[in-house]
């Protein structure tokens, strides 16, 4: 393998590492929204996510169960989203942010002690024979675990959502949460079982962060991860396919301002590191544009609460 062809495999392993914890925590938020829940709480749940990732990895001395543990954290703090807005009827813009801020100020508190202390990440799953295919291989069959597991998830959600009645039950809740209703369905748990998912796949992604992509624990690491991630989901217009594309899409431009920065570019290393969000901020507002499609395509109920009829 030539020297081109080399540079351009290790440009493309390293997107798909920055788009791994964007596309955990993107997909679970797609799947919240679909059933008409807004969570604003990402962000938190991926800080909460990583540290419990990095502190379980540590304390074990397992990466896997450090991974599991970070997951678990995220589902918790989720869990906590779903009490105040779902049995409490809570704004939830409003107690999103507050997640978000509690998610801030509780990982930064377990964190302290680990600060500059690192963890042997996930090692590589080469898959037997196919990993030694040239260039191919080392592409799409010698990946960690959880590589291999956000790929999987986004093919199994969107058969799930358009090929599956539960698919089409989470599609109903999401849209008319009363004719949900009526026909019988659990609205609320419904909505608790997507939430759920949404913080276990928020902490999954925060576990990446900590354990794989920067195998150490440092103070707010997700900078702004989580926000990205929820622009990712209107971008993608709640469809898990372009999700996968959206999240390798803003995966590179967060690798080409660390190309940029380390070739020396005369431009201010500052504008570089905005350049991830100045996209988010971008395709926000090309979307925003166009308001009768985004109708079309958001969860008719999104942010809206359900209280059940006796």
């Amino acid at each position: 393998m030539n020297e081109t062809m080399l540079i351009i495999q290790a440009a493309i392993l390293t997107i798909m590492g920055a788009a791994t914890p964007l596309l955990f925590a993107a997909l679970g938020e797609l799947v919240v929204e679909r059933s008409g829940v807004l969570n604003l709480g990402v962000e938190g749940m991926m800080l909460v996510g990583a540290v419990g990732a990095f502190a379980g990895a540590i304390v074990t001395g397992n990466t896997y169960i450090g991974v599991l543990i970070g997951g678990l954290c995220g589902t918790a703090l989720a869990l906590l989203h779903g009490f105040l807005t779902l049995s409490l009827l809570a704004n939830q813009v409003a107690t999103g942010l507050a997640v978000t801020l509690f998610g801030v100020g509780l990982s930064a508190l377990i964190g302290a002690d680990f600060v500059g202390t690192t963890v042997e990440p996930l090692p590589n799953l080469p898959v037997p024979l196919l990993s030694q295919l040239p260039l191919v291989g080392a592409l799409l069959f010698d990946h960690n675990l959880l590589i291999y597991l956000s790929i999987a998830l986004a093919a199994a959600l969107a058969w799930f959502i358009y090929r599956t009645r539960g698919g089409l039950v989470l599609r109903a809740v999401g849209e008319s949460p009363e004719s949900a209703h009526a026909l019988g369905y659990p609205v609320i748990g419904i909505r608790y079982l997507a939430l759920l998912f949404g913080g276990l796949m928020a902490g999954l992604g925060g576990a990446y962060l900590s354990v794989v992509y920067t195998p150490m624990w440092s103070e707010n690491m997700t900078a702004g991860r989580g926000w990205v991630a929820l622009a990712l989901v209107v971008f993608a217009s709640w469809r898990p396919g372009r999700v996968l594309v959206g999240a390798y899409m803003f995966g590179a431009v967060t690798i080409l301002q660390l190309h940029g920065q380390g070739l020396g570019l005369a431009i201010p290393s500052q504008f570089l590191s905005m350049l991830p969000y100045l996209a988010t901020v971008l395709v926000l507002v090309l979307i925003s544009r166009d308001q009768i499609k985004l109708r079309e395509n958001s969860p008719a109920s999104l942010g809206k609460p359900f209280r059940p009829s006796a």
